[in-house]
């Protein structure tokens, strides 16, 4: 099943101030995270993502009322405006892979034209990106980055992603960009305490490209989650695919790809736990850890697992 739609969400219930379940906590980093992914959707006209971003949003805590107001009002506003954006995540992939083609086409021809009209463009886009405040504005500037043919733009971002500490989802964007620019080699890098090195030309661009075993361990969470606590798998869906984008290349990242049949149900089983324990506010993890049969020899890297998570969610909650 494939999750990952650019704002990583398949949430299908909408908000609605009677739900006694409220208890839910927005991942993984910020708002404005969100905010900026629901504008570049608009802007770009994926309608059918933007209506899953905003139904994801809508469910969320702790917001501004007025907030809440004006997700309902444009989603509703989308879902009448565009039908044929209302559709079910298979038929929705087919249309993406359709149009993907022909929508980097466009965006080549209009960067070209523009650095045809304006010798300075390229500088213009990097000092948004590298300069600017986090918006809407650097993720379209990143994305037109990634149609410059200049060579200067891979050294600049390389750069900028070693020297400088930046939030862990927007490095990982830029780490696309340069893949999409077709750089290949390493990128040393900070991620969290860790120096790591990554090679850029297997940095994927979409979740259905990430190792098998990362796909694995949310299947596995759906198998015992999905029919049972379908809110719980959503909301599974959302934080991993954030969550492996923030640690890709760390030793944590690394050790999902041993090859262990525990390795993956050590994981499956700690989304578990930390998704169960946001939405509901107590934590069973005896019961979670029966489902995915973690056994007493397998607890201390059960519980390292959880600690990863843990802590990524909790930055969240801090920001």
């Amino acid at each position: 099943m494939k999750t990952e739609k650019k704002g990583g969400v398949l949430i299908k219930d909408s908000y609605s101030p009677d739900k006694e379940d409220k208890n839910i906590i927005l991942f993984p980093k910020t708002l404005d995270y969100y905010q900026i992914q629901l504008t570049v959707m608009l802007e770009n006209e994926r309608y059918g993502e933007a209506m899953e971003l905003l139904r994801f949003l809508l469910q969320c805590q702790g917001q501004n009322e007025r907030n809440y107001e004006e997700w309902q009002a444009l989603l509703e506003w989308l879902e009448a405006a565009f039908p044929q954006a209302v559709s079910g995540p298979a038929s929705q992939e087919e249309a993406d892979s359709e149009s993907d083609e022909d929508e980097a086409d466009m965006a080549r021809r209009m960067v070209q034209d523009k650095l045809a009209q304006d010798a300075g463009y390229a500088d213009k886009l990097l000092d948004t990106v590298m300069n600017g405040p986090l918006t809407e504005q650097t993720v379209l500037a990143l994305e037109q980055l990634a149609y410059l043919d200049r060579p200067e733009v891979d050294v600049a971002l390389t750069t900028w992603l070693k020297e400088q500490s930046l939030h862990p989802l927007l490095q990982f964007r830029v780490l696309q960009t340069l893949r999409r620019r077709e750089m290949t080699g390493f990128v040393t890098l900070q991620r969290g305490a860790e120096t790591v090195e990554i090679e850029v030309e297997h940095v994927p661009l979409s979740h259905s490209e990430f190792p098998n075993a990362i796909l694995q361990i949310l299947e596995r969470v759906a198998e015992k989650t999905e029919i049972h606590e379908p809110t719980l798998y959503y909301f599974a869906q959302e934080l991993w695919t954030q969550f492996v984008m923030a640690i890709y290349g760390t030793t944590d990242y690394r050790s999902m790809l041993d090859g262990e049949e525990s390795t993956l149900d050590i994981w499956a089983a700690a989304l578990h736990d930390i998704v169960s324990e946001s939405l509901k506010g107590i934590r069973a993890e005896e019961e979670v850890r029966s489902y995915y049969e973690i056994t007493d020899t397998m607890r201390f890297r059960y519980e390292g697992a959880y600690r990863s998570l843990k802590q990524f969610v909790s930055a969240g909650v801090e920001d």
